[in-house]
């Protein structure tokens, strides 16, 4: 038996147990409510988390509304202005690191049952929709009022469960589940249900400081305030989702050619050698900025340029967030659920179009990458014809 088949099995047979005991869901919530909302996922998903944030906060103004993330997350919602706290939590399974044998999630759960169980919160949200781990951690807790999706591994552990809807963009998705717990409890939510990018958007606050040390960061290279930028933002966090550094060295002359702009290439620290990859094969000039930013400082460089483009990851979002239009290379992710939630004629995915597309699988091994192409095969023509015509919108407006 495999140890996610035991894990299941185990996870029902003490929800199973548990039951004489578990609370039944208020009739209400109090008149200013704790809630708190679980969601452990990295850059990404947590920008794509800001809209059901920001509608929880428009429904129940007077609520005290904390999130936990991990330490991986903190930055995106630091200054979320609909937020109240923050907690960081290193949840097992999202550290992107060897895993530490099988008991330490659950040390874990235990170290947050007590941290949690002070606070008194009323209503406890996971918004992942397979963190049965954050639904133990609620129940474990005592929070009265547990929503989230209905698994098998969470459902025994929460007090109301929605099902997920296969298909629907993620923003929808975690706006749907405020839907549902704001309606449980009879609060008016049509607006949710009609949301789009225009009245839902992505949230990050972008700080003055941050803006001033990229006019600095831009300034001490020679970069004028005048001068038009565009970031190539070449890594992310699975190599299957990686586009070859040749072709984004290619797209940076090209651009560099035909329009009146400098190329900026930005990265972590961690993806520092790829980012000189592509600027050692460029005949052009650029800016390599890569483990230089805080994910403040990288909003703020992402707003200063014209253009953004890059693989399916998080910064993408960031710079989506922050206005500017983008480029993305998607492949192995279905971008109907997790791509660019923007105007599409400003935020523009690009596929290499083969028939696998999506298989949402990330974890291929070095030797099975070649074997998966999927965003290799992207061509240079496609990303140059997507970037062409929104620098020409772009610029253009700009004049």
């Amino acid at each position: 038996m495999s140890a996610d088949r035991q894990r299941l099995m185990l996870l029902r047979l003490f929800g199973a147990m548990s039951a004489p005991w578990h609370r039944k869901r208020p009739p209400a919530l109090p008149e200013h409510p704790r809630i708190l909302l679980i969601r452990p996922d990295h850059i990404g998903d947590l920008l794509l988390f800001t809209p059901a944030i920001r509608t929880l906060r428009q429904a129940l103004p007077g609520a005290h509304l904390t999130c936990v993330v991990g330490p991986w997350g903190e930055a995106v919602l630091q200054h979320n202005p609909h937020l109240d706290e923050i907690l960081v939590c290193q949840f097992p399974g999202f550290t992107r690191q060897p895993k530490q044998g099988w008991l330490a999630p659950y040390r874990a759960l235990w170290h947050w049952v007590r941290q949690l169980q002070p606070a008194r919160f009323d209503l406890a949200i996971i918004l992942r929709f397979d963190h049965w781990w954050g639904a133990l951690l609620a129940y474990l807790a005592g929070i009265p009022i547990r929503v989230g999706y209905s698994i098998p591994e969470s459902a025994p552990f929460l007090t109301d469960a929605l099902p997920c809807t296969c298909g629907r963009h993620e923003v929808l998705q975690n706006l749907s589940l405020v839907q549902h717990t704001l309606s449980c409890f009879g609060y008016d939510t049509r607006t949710v249900a009609s949301a789009d990018p225009r009245s839902a958007p992505l949230d990050f606050a972008l700080q003055e400081e941050d803006r001033q040390w990229v006019e600095r960061y831009l300034g001490d290279r020679g970069v004028s305030p005048e001068q038009q930028l565009v970031a190539i933002h070449p890594g992310t966090g699975a190599p299957v989702k990686l586009w070859r550094s040749e072709a984004w060295s290619q797209v940076a002359d090209a651009l560099a050619a035909r329009w009146p702009l400098r190329v900026v290439i930005t990265g972590s620290r961690g993806e520092l050698d790829l980012a000189w990859s592509v600027y050692a094969h460029m005949k052009d000039e650029a800016l390599v900025a890569a483990g230089a930013t805080t994910l403040g400082q990288l909003a703020a460089l992402f707003q200063r340029c014209r253009l953004v483009l890059g693989p399916d990851c998080g910064p993408l979002h960031l710079a989506v967030a922050v206005g500017t239009p983008t480029v993305h290379l998607y492949g192995p992710e279905d971008a109907h659920k997790f791509g660019p939630w923007g105007d599409a004629e400003r935020h523009v995915v690009v596929t290499s179009g083969r028939d696998c597309i999506p298989c949402s699988r990330l974890d291929y091994s070095p030797e099975e990458l070649p074997s998966h192409p999927c965003v290799r095969e992207i061509t240079v023509e496609a990303v140059l014809s997507a970037a062409h015509r929104l620098l020409s919108q772009s610029l253009n407006t700009a004049a």
